[in-house]
C-alpha cells in the first residue's frame, strides 16, 4: 500500500476529506487535476472541469455554507462571489497545512478493486502532466482505501433526446456548463431552456444585453428570493422551523413565498405542478423583476426547430439566434469502469449516500444535492469516513445497507418529483443528524455498546445521583 487513502479531487468536498485525514494523522494522497484547489468554484479552472461564469455567486448564505472547523470571515458579503469563495478555500488549505499535501495536475486515470486473495485495496492509474501540459507515463499506486470527491457539476446533460430539427438549426447551442459572460449575447435573439438557477442567471444576463430574451421550461418552479425583511432567506428558514414535519415546512416556506412576492403566476410564469419543497429550489432576487419588466418572455417546453425558428410546446413559434441548454449534469466518474461503480439516470447506489456496500473501502463524499450548502454535509460525511478508515467505527451488514438504499429510493420517488436531478437529494438538517447518528451507531459496533444502551445508562446515572 502507497498510504491508506487516495481522494480525488481537490474541490469543496476533496480537501475537507483532506483536511480530516490529515487531523487524525491518517496517511493520504490527494490528487487534482487542475492546478489550484476549488474545483467548480474556480473560475476558468485550468481542470476545464469548472461551470462558474463569471457574476456567479452563492445562493447559500455564507453561515450556512461555512465549513465548522474554519468559519468563513466575518467580512465576507452575506452571499460571497466565487472569487471569494475560491480565495475561503485557499485560506482553508494553508491553515490547515494541506497545499504540500495535494499532487496538482494529476489525474486519476483508473480506478480497480483488488481481489481479496491479492490483498484488496485498490490499484490507481496516474498520469500528471507538466506546467506545459505534457504527460508523463502512467503510474499505478495501491491504496487501501478511495475517497471519491470528484464533484457533479462538470459533465454536461444535454436534452435526451435531442428536439427535433436542432441539428439542423443554423444559430449557437450551447451548454450552461460553457457560459462564462454575456457579451456573446449582444444582439442576439436568445432562448434559455431551464427553470433553475443557472438559467435564471443567465435569462436574467441575457435580458441586460440581447435584443430579445425567451425562458422556456418544462415546468413551472417556485422561486425563492436571496433576502428577505432585509435577512437572507435561509435565515429564516433555518431554524427549528426547518428540522420540523416536511407539511409545516411546507406551509411556512409556502406563506412567506407569498407573503414576500405574491404568486409566481402573476409575473407570467406557469403555475408549479409541485408543493414547495417537492423540487431543489430556484433561488434569484432578480428573475421576477426583468419578468415584470417584460424583458423576458414566458415559453412552455421546445417542441421543435425549423430552421432558426424555435416552435413550442404551446403552438406558439420565436425566431431565435441563440440556444443556452440549461438541462442539468451527469453523474460521472471517468475512473471507473461499468462493472465497478454506474450512475445510469445519475443514480448510485451508496449507503448514507456515501459507502458502496459493494467495494469495501470505498467511500463517496459530497455527491449528495442538498436543500442547502453542500460543505458541511460533506465535512460531516468525511469525518465519519475518518472513522471507518482510522477503524473507530463499523459498517452494519451488507443486508441492513441494502435495506437503507431502499428505503432512501423509495423516500425519494414520494418526495420528489421525478428527475434525474433529484436522484442524489437530501435535507440539510436531516441528512446531517442522519449522518450524526450513524457515526455513533459505527462507534458503538466497535465498541459492542449500543447507542440506545449508553443513553438508557447515562439517564440512570443522572436520576440515580439526583436521587443521592
Amino acid at each position: 500500500m502507497h498510504a491508506r487513502v487516495c481522494i480525488i479531487g481537490a474541490g469543496s468536498s476533496g480537501i475537507t476529506a483532506a483536511q480530516v485525514m490529515h487531523a487524525r494523522g491518517i496517511p493520504f494522497d490527494c490528487f487534482e487535476i487542475g492546478s489550484e484547489v476549488g474545483g467548480n468554484w474556480r473560475y476558468d479552472n485550468d481542470n476545464r472541469m469548472s461551470s462558474a461564469y463569471r457574476s456567479l455567486h452563492i445562493n447559500t448564505s455564507r453561515q450556512l455554507m461555512e465549513y465548522r472547523a474554519y468559519p468563513m470571515p466575518d467580512d465576507l458579503p452575506d452571499y460571497p462571489s466565487h472569487w471569494q469563495i475560491a480565495a475561503y478555500f485557499d485560506a482553508f488549505v494553508d491553515h490547515f497545512g494541506l497545499r504540500d499535501k495535494i499532487t496538482f495536475r494529476t489525474e486519476v486515470v483508473k480506478v480497480v478493486p483488488v481481489p481479496a486473495a491479492e490483498g484488496g485495496g485498490y490499484d490507481v492509474t496516474l498520469r500528471s502532466r507538466d506546467q506545459a501540459g505534457t504527460p508523463s507515463e502512467p503510474e499505478v499506486r495501491r491504496y487501501e482505501n478511495v475517497v471519491v470527491a470528484n464533484g457533479h457539476h462538470w459533465d454536461p446533460r444535454w436534452p435526451e433526446p435531442s428536439f427535433p430539427g436542432a441539428e439542423t438549426f443554423p444559430g449557437d447551442q450551447l451548454h450552461a456548463h460553457y457560459y462564462k459572460t454575456p457579451e456573446i449575447f449582444a444582439g442576439k435573439r436568445v432562448l434559455v431552456l431551464g427553470i433553475g438557477n443557472s438559467a435564471c442567471d443567465i435569462a436574467v444576463e441575457s435580458s441586460r444585453t440581447a435584443d430579445e430574451t425567451f425562458l422556456a421550461m418544462r415546468r413551472g418552479a417556485h422561486i425563492v428570493p436571496k433576502f428577505v425583511f432585509g435577512v437572507p432567506t435561509d435565515h429564516l428558514t433555518d431554524s427549528a422551523l426547518a428540522r420540523g414535519p416536511l407539511k409545516v415546512q411546507q406551509l411556512a416556506m409556502a406563506a412567506l413565498l407569498r407573503v414576500a412576492q405574491g404568486r409566481v403566476t402573476d409575473y407570467g410564469l406557469p403555475k408549479p405542478d409541485h408543493a414547495v419543497l417537492h423540487a431543489h429550489p430556484t433561488v434569484s432576487d432578480d428573475l421576477l423583476t426583468r419578468l415584470g419588466h417584460g424583458d423576458i418572455t414566458v415559453k412552455p417546453n421546445i417542441d421543435r426547430f425549423e430552421g432558426s425558428k424555435v416552435f413550442f410546446e404551446d403552438g406558439t413559434a420565436a425566431e431565435v439566434d441563440t440556444v443556452v441548454y440549461c438541462t442539468g449534469y451527469k453523474v460521472t466518474f471517468p475512473f471507473f469502469d461499468d462493472t465497478v461503480v454506474t450512475a445510469a439516470d445519475n443514480h448510485v447506489d451508496l449507503y448514507r449516500r456515501v459507502v458502496d456496500p459493494e467495494h469495501p473501502g470505498l467511500y463517496f463524499v459530497g455527491l449528495i444535492q442538498p436543500l442547502g450548502a453542500i460543505m458541511p454535509l460533506a465535512e460531516a460525511q468525511a469525518e465519519w469516513v475518518g472513522d471507518l478508515v482510522a477503524g473507530e467505527g463499523a459498517l452494519p451488514s451488507y443486508d441492513e445497507m441494502r435495506a437503507q438504499i431502499a428505503r432512501y429510493d423509495e423516500q425519494l420517488r414520494r418526495r420528489y418529483v421525478a428527475s434525474k436531478r433529484h436522484t442524489i437529494q437530501v435535507d440539510f438538517h436531516k441528512y446531517r443528524a442522519e449522518i450524526e447518528r450513524e457515526r455513533a451507531a459505527s462507534r458503538a459496533r466497535v465498541s459492542g455498546t449500543a447507542p440506545a444502551r449508553g443513553l438508557v445508562a447515562r439517564a440512570a446515572a443522572r436520576l440515580a445521583a439526583r436521587r443521592g
